[in-house]
């Protein structure tokens, strides 16, 4: 298995096209992206931080699956495709969300079941959606998400408009059948979609190693010639080149690629879970020596592209924003009942 921090391509043995083709190094990120992409890591740690102190209040019932850890995966994958492009992923959702630019008004509503959340409090932490920012949810059932990723990239191809669908799911999704039939397809219709797999090592509370016969989940495409690479999922900037990659050989009709993020929760699968599977030294190892925002400040603090009073300033900045998010929620009226009937159709 490859060590994390290393990015491994698959050899192809289908036809010389499936490889993934390096359209040129991308191009190295500017202060102003870097620091974009600082902001929008630490927006995500914030705003979870702040759910699970609503969830603990008794303010959002149901399920609720922080992405404390996983920031650097989806948004160095954001920062590699158009408003255009099509995104969709599992439970697991409350980050992507903010990463396609979704209110944080809104997604804090839905948590909390108000009338003004994205799905008007009737989808919860597990079902949202926003078709203007091309967010196709937010799916509970492990690895439904997938086929229908394949569905949507399907219907780029069909329109000829050029746009990709990143498709995210975990490590426990990836040992799901209906997955492999949605890769079998793609790759037979050189389908415009990224598969990203966020392997945070544990699927609930089950290792990959005690689950998976084999463990390097950016190999599971081989079998249909899809190309795949695994990629280190704590780190930003690697995120962020892997997925301008991948996106240019999918956008070039050259279909499929398979991402393997590895990467670490640092919370339990859900509010419920107290992840006592792990030992407490693994968990610190990760904050301590892999922290995706902390390896990235320190990357702007050596090379002087800012400062500590800059950091305060974005800190101070999206503490403003979280907590403004969390009043509008509270504030916000519970649906009517008769919301019970609505959007049950398209009418």
């Amino acid at each position: 298995m490859a060590k994390a921090g290393t990015a491994k391509n698959v050899s192809d043995k289908g036809p010389a096209n499936n490889n993934i083709k390096p359209a040129g190094s991308p191009p190295t990120p500017k202060k102003e992206e870097l620091l974009k992409l600082y902001r929008e890591m630490l927006l995500i740690r914030r705003f979870e931080e702040k759910a699970g102190q609503l969830y603990g209040m008794g303010l959002i019932g149901g399920f609720c699956h922080l992405y404390i850890g996983q920031e650097a995966v989806v948004v160095g994958m954001q920062g590699a495709i158009t408003p255009d492009d099509a995104v969709i992923t599992s439970y697991r959702d409350h980050g992507h969300m903010l990463a396609c630019g979704m209110d944080p008004k809104g997604i804090m509503a839905e948590l909390t079941g108000r009338i003004d959340g994205f799905s008007k409090g009737k989808g919860g932490s597990m079902h949202m959606f926003s078709t203007t920012k091309n967010f196709y949810g937010g799916h509970g059932i492990v690895g439904a998400q997938v086929p229908l990723g394949t569905g949507i990239a399907f219907a780029h191809k069909y329109r000829g408009n050029k746009n990709v669908c990143l498709t995210y799911f975990g490590d426990g999704s990836a040992n799901q059948g209906q997955v492999y039939e949605a890769f079998n397809m793609a790759e037979l219709w050189r389908l415009p979609v990224v598969y990203v797999i966020e392997n945070n090592e544990y699927a609930m509370g089950t290792s990959v190693k005690r689950s998976s016969a084999t463990t390097e989940l950016y190999r599971r495409g081989e079998a249909f010639g899809i190309p795949g690479k695994q990629v280190d999922g704590m780190d930003v900037l690697a995120v962020r080149e892997a997925a301008i990659e991948a996106v240019a050989h999918c956008r070039a009709g050259n279909g499929p690629v398979l991402l393997e993020m590895k990467t670490y929760r640092y919370r339990g699968h859900s509010m419920s879970d107290p992840a006592k599977y792990r030992s407490k030294e693994e968990v610190e190892m990760y904050k301590e020596q892999r922290d995706p925002i902390e390896r990235l400040k320190g990357k702007l603090s050596r090379e002087g592209i800012a400062s500590e009073d800059a950091f305060k300033t974005i800190e101070t900045d999206i503490k403003t924003l979280i907590n403004d998010a969390a009043e509008f929620a509270k504030n916000s009226p519970e649906p009517d009942a008769s919301e019970l009937w609505t959007d049950v159709t398209k009418e």
